[in-house]
């Protein structure tokens, strides 16, 4: 007769590939980590079924509030074959942070979700401290998150990432303000510090051509791995921007991400109004000329792929943009004049 002794095994969870052991572990080791992130109007503590949050304790009188998610994108796929995980949690604060900004908000707190197929403890805990230090350069708290072990969804050291963030703007500072908008606004152009988190299928595709490996010397900033190079974080814009938009001083806001300038700077505008950007205003960075050299890519598909060195536009009255561009000075924010605004 066959031997049935194995299918009569009392089994556990860990012999499915799920240890809740290790799932504390990793709680342990955040806690302090997220508790560095605590800001007026969040505690960041860990371990209650969800975050609070008290917009009375932040400052706020008659906020609105707004929302944004988003992931690292594949990014993440140069981050996991290279073993260096430590940034992409400033990608995943940053993708949704700056966008919120672009409404006019602050980032008031972040939650994170990190999926896996086993839980690697000092893997996790160096993502979520890469998060915890992109919400410190947002002034936003992580007051929560999840971690989810699921074998069988994900293979060998893969895991992806997502994030949240709630943001809060008193009614009168929502942006855009389209009402104030006009033809000879100006468009100023702030750094980016790369291809940001948009964009990496096409790199890996180009790398892929090059014949080049993640080890290997980058092109465009010669003395790095190229894989370290091509994994610098998104900036944040929080400190040097909200400034400006609790002043008055700024009228709209994009955050250029998928689709570059060419699809994200008419976002910010009303239907009557256009943008004319001179591409030449500022120093590309050579990055994004190794790029479209070795890809071949056309002047079009690169502005539409690629931020090609500008995180954020702000469009402003013509008499603020000296104000404007000496305030980003201040706060060692490269920034150019860009364009302007015309009747569509």
């Amino acid at each position: 007769m066959p031997d049935n002794s194995k299918d009569n095994k009392s089994l556990t969870y860990s012999d499915a590939g799920v240890s809740i052991e290790s799932g504390d572990a990793l709680i342990d080791n955040i806690k302090p980590i997220a508790k560095s992130t605590r800001r007026a109007g969040a505690d960041a503590a860990l371990g209650g079924f969800g975050g609070a949050f008290d917009l009375k304790a932040a400052g706020y009188n008659d906020p609105i509030l707004v929302s944004g998610t988003d992931g690292v994108g594949t990014k993440l796929r140069i981050a996991i074959d290279t073993n260096n995980v430590k940034t992409v949690g400033i990608d995943l604060v940053a993708m949704c942070a700056n966008d919120v900004l672009a409404q006019g908000a602050e980032p008031l707190f972040f939650l994170d979700y990190f999926a896996t197929g086993k839980l690697d403890i000092q893997s996790a805990t160096d993502v979520i401290s890469g998060i915890a230090e992109g919400c410190r350069q947002s002034n936003c708290a992580l007051i929560g998150g999840e971690t989810a072990e699921m074998p069988g969804m994900y293979e060998g050291k893969d895991f992806d990432l997502a994030g949240f963030v709630v943001g809060a703007v008193e009614r009168g500072k929502v942006l855009p303000r389209h009402e104030d908008m006009k033809s000879g606004d100006i468009l100023i152009g702030i750094a980016s510090s790369g291809p940001h988190s948009n964009g990496y299928s096409l790199i890996r595709k180009i790398v892929e051509r090059s014949g080049l490996s993640w080890e290997d010397d980058a092109p465009f900033q010669h003395g790095t791995p190229l894989g370290d190079a091509l994994l610098t974080p998104t900036k944040l814009y929080i400190k040097s921007v909200l400034p400006l938009i609790r002043s008055g001083h700024i009228k709209g806001l994009a955050h250029i991400t998928g689709g570059g300038l060419t699809d994200n700077t008419p976002r910010m505008l009303p239907g009557h109004l256009a943008p004319e950007i001179d591409m030449q205003a500022w120093p590309r960075p050579e990055i994004f000329k190794w790029l479209q050299a070795v890809g071949h890519i056309a002047e079009a598909e690169l502005q539409r792929a690629f931020n090609c060195g500008i995180g954020m536009v702000l469009a402003v009255a013509s008499d603020d943009q000296s104000h404007v561009l000496k305030s980003l000075e201040a706060a060692d924010e490269p920034a150019w004049v860009i364009g302007k605004l015309t009747p569509k």
